[in-house]
């Protein structure tokens, strides 16, 4: 079963060919981030016209470079949520146009769902069950992994999740579009203990995640002071050591709660150095393992929607999981 995978669900406009015997054969991504750094975040009408501009011409590369043609390819999938309404209805148009061009069957697939299957690509895959940390953009989750659909939310943001926290407090430090990886970098010349955040309901019991306070703690810290390249340093080391420990404590309660022996990271935040090295920590102290998808694959990608196709394909899910981008889609409502 050979794949073709189309993400396209914000700024990145990524293709991929997933073969269920040889594995990864091609990848190609696009990012929009130039293009949106003059407004200081996406902008979703030039967001849509940008996938429209780039689709046709990743495909014809990623179909060269893996040595695909019309004839090998056995099957589509594409991002359908959530995300990005226009830019989801872009890559749900080109995909099913190409699936009645060719013949071949296409399937829509969750965005998330595509993220907790990154680790797959890896040479050392983590086997079913296992619990997952989801840190992608407006998402922070624990789930309980089954299996291939059998997702159970154990844990949730209540309101900011990791991510859009990053996002905003480097905003509040005056770095560019965008914030995560700019304030995760000047961290790392920050000196420890200079500033020490909350860290948020790891006072109470539960599973739940909640980053707006955080966020205004760090507003609250740089209120009335000149923004000076040590304090700017040691403001980020210190917020991003209270979401570092908070998202590592609550992945130690879930393990203790569910008895899983894999931790799996997965989303863009999973990239953070500091949280892979934290991790590392508490699955030692559980005995556990610990599986991330290499940097690349962290953010959104065409070949973790390949991967999840195929597997859903050679699984015998034809009817696909719903077709039809949304904008809003829960992940525990996308079954097998």
């Amino acid at each position: 079963m050979r794949v073709l995978g189309i993400e396209s669900s914000c700024d990145e406009t990524a293709v991929a060919v997933y073969d269920d015997a040889d594995g990864l054969l091609a990848h190609r991504l696009h990012s929009q981030v130039a293009m949106h750094q003059a407004y200081g975040g996406v902008v979703p009408e030039l967001a849509s016209r940008d996938h429209v501009r780039r689709l046709l011409p990743l495909v014809r590369e990623v179909l060269a470079a893996s040595g695909s043609d019309e004839a090998s390819i056995d099957a589509l999938a594409y991002t359908a949520g959530p995300g990005l309404i226009g830019a989801l209805l872009v890559g749900e148009a080109f995909a099913t146009a190409l699936s009645v061009a060719w013949a071949k069957p296409a399937i829509g697939i969750h965005h998330l769902e595509g993220h907790l299957l990154a680790p797959l690509l890896e040479a050392n895959p983590p086997d079913f069950p296992f619990l997952a940390l989801l840190v992608s953009g407006g998402h922070t989750q624990l789930i309980d992994v089954a299996g291939l659909g059998k997702y159970r939310i154990l844990g949730d943001t209540l309101d900011d999740a990791a991510g859009e926290a990053f996002d905003k407090t480097a905003k509040l430090l005056g770095l560019p579009y965008p914030g995560g990886a700019a304030l995760a970098s000047l961290a790392e010349g920050g000196r420890s203990g200079e500033f020490t955040f909350p860290r948020p309901m790891l006072d109470r019991p539960g599973l739940d995640f909640s980053f707006s306070g955080l966020k205004t703690a760090a507003l609250v810290a740089l209120r009335g002071r000149e923004l000076s390249p040590v304090l700017r340093a040691d403001v980020a080391r210190g917020f991003e050591e209270a979401v570092v420990e908070t998202l590592a404590e609550k992945c130690r309660r879930a393990l203790k709660q569910t008895g899983h022996q894999r931790l799996v990271i997965a989303g863009g935040v999973g990239a953070n150095r500091r949280l892979r090295d934290r991790l590392r920590s508490v699955v030692r102290d559980q005995d556990a393992e610990l599986y991330f998808p290499r940097t690349e694959f962290c953010t959104d990608n065409g070949a973790m929607i390949a991967l999840a196709g195929c597997l859903r394909f050679t699984a015998g899910m034809r009817a696909g999981v719903g077709m039809g981008a949304r904008a809003n889609w829960e992940l525990g409502s996308i079954g097998v």
